[in-house]
């Protein structure tokens, strides 16, 4: 009887401790889940690289968010730009939206998705003539002195500029 008594004893306080126990796991992975959501770096814009297959050239230029810029016949729009902190492994997420301009005035989507930085070929742009992909993000303060949150493009075209 005894021992029965113990083992009814040991269930019943063993199971509010394993209680206990699991709901302050639980909470640590939900505020671990929280704060991972919060330490991605929100861009306001983003670095691209284009190749004019044509004339071999490859240009780097700069897309604030929700604006269009023109490369060779493409209209490159950005919607979005994100970046994992330094102390993550390096990804840069950038979705974006590519119209093709013909004959001056006739303009069809031929691109609009996520790219990745650490995988151009996941999600490509699919052109006869250009390539476009991600390099970077910025923000607002390094934009306006032309700084990338990691390279400064001077910088990087003047390395690209010494191989041609």
């Amino acid at each position: 009887m005894k021992i029965i008594y113990i083992i009814s004893i040991l269930l019943f306080f063993g199971a509010d401790v394993l209680a206990q126990t699991t709901a302050v796991h639980t909470s640590r992975i939900i505020a671990s889940v929280k704060q991972r959501d919060l330490s991605v770096l929100k861009g306001d814009g983003a670095v691209l690289q284009g190749l004019d297959k044509v004339t071999a050239r490859i240009s780097r230029f700069q897309v604030p968010v929700n604006t269009t810029v023109v490369f060779g016949s493409l209209g490159v729009t950005v919607r979005a730009c994100y970046k994992r902190p330094p102390e993550e492994t390096p990804e840069t997420s950038v979705f974006i939206e590519i119209d093709e301009i013909r004959n001056g005035d006739e303009v069809s989507r031929i691109f609009s998705g996520w790219m990745f930085a650490s995988s151009p070929a996941l999600s490509a742009l699919e052109h006869p003539v250009y390539d476009v992909w991600v390099l970077d993000c910025i923000n607002a303060s390094s934009a306006a002195s032309g700084r990338s949150f990691l390279n400064s493009p001077e910088a990087l075209s003047a390395a690209d500029n010494k191989w041609r």
